[in-house]
């Protein structure tokens, strides 16, 4: 979900999408924008560059969601 839909899906919240994620999206998004900043930096289009992050997205939510050591730091 991009910010802007996250913010026309949540009109009534304030502040951005990143002052209601969890530690493992955090850390997921701080990941593909890094990620994202190569593939611009290696001249990836944006369809694929997309598609890529997509892709590790969904793998690293996975992974990070299944670490207890992440549940640990949510917890605190």
């Amino acid at each position: 979900m991009t910010a802007s839909q996250w913010r026309q899906k949540h009109k009534k919240q304030k502040g951005n999408i990143r002052d209601y994620a969890n530690v493992a999206q955090l850390v997921c998004l701080a990941n593909l924008e890094n990620l994202n900043a190569l593939f611009i930096g290696e001249k990836l289009p944006q369809s694929e560059r997309l598609a890529k992050l997509n892709s590790i997205a969904r793998h690293q939510m996975k992974i990070l969601t299944a670490d207890n050591s992440i549940k640990r730091l949510e917890d605190k």
